[in-house]
């Protein structure tokens, strides 16, 4: 019987050898040439919430390494990445959005016509298939707006009605669950 380190988990070959690794070590090796696109802190987050899932909530200390490449893909999805097959990393579609460019777009700031172009440019986004659809500068599109050169509840009630009505066109709108939708 091996006594294994905390962060190590026993992997069994499919010709029924078996050897004690740590999971990240293992990580590595699974993610292969992607490496270099992820930082480091999130492969030691994948491996450890791998780690966890084997040892802690189903109680195992030896698992093959197909089971530990699937978990890890999940593991990877979960922190928004987006990998197939045994880790190779496919970067999520992105689609962003200046809100205060296209409020500086509507003529004097008619709040009437932001919305509807606002609609518009989420319709187009989404009939590319995005993985994540981000509008940016949502603080800076409302000051424009409503004109407004300090933050008040003025400009506070606008925010909340523009990131209310992006969610809602957006939840009407999207064609698959896989999409997610990003305001700052």
């Amino acid at each position: 019987m091996i006594l294994l380190r905390h962060d190590c988990l026993v992997f069994k070959s499919p010709g029924g050898e078996a050897f004690p690794y740590s999971a990240e070590e293992v990580t590595l090796e699974i993610i292969g040439d992607a490496i270099d696109l992820l930082d480091e802190q999130t492969i030691k987050q994948a491996s450890e919430a791998v780690l966890h899932y084997f040892k802690t909530e189903l109680g195992k200390t030896s698992v093959t390494i197909g089971e530990f490449s699937m978990a890890l893909e999940h593991a990877l999805r979960s922190l928004g990445l987006h990998v197939q097959g045994c880790g190779t990393k496919i970067p999520p579609r992105l689609i962003e959005s200046d809100l205060a460019g296209l409020a500086a777009k509507t003529n004097d700031g008619l709040e009437l016509i932001f919305f509807s172009q606002l609609r518009v440019a989420l319709q187009e986004f989404l009939l590319q298939r995005p993985d994540i659809v981000r509008f940016r500068r949502l603080r800076d599109c409302v000051k424009h707006l409503r004109g407004a050169r300090r933050w008040t509840r003025d400009c506070q009630s606008l925010n909340d009605q523009i990131v209310e009505y992006l969610r809602s066109c957006f939840n009407t709108e999207r064609q698959t669950s896989a999409c997610a939708l990003v305001v700052t």
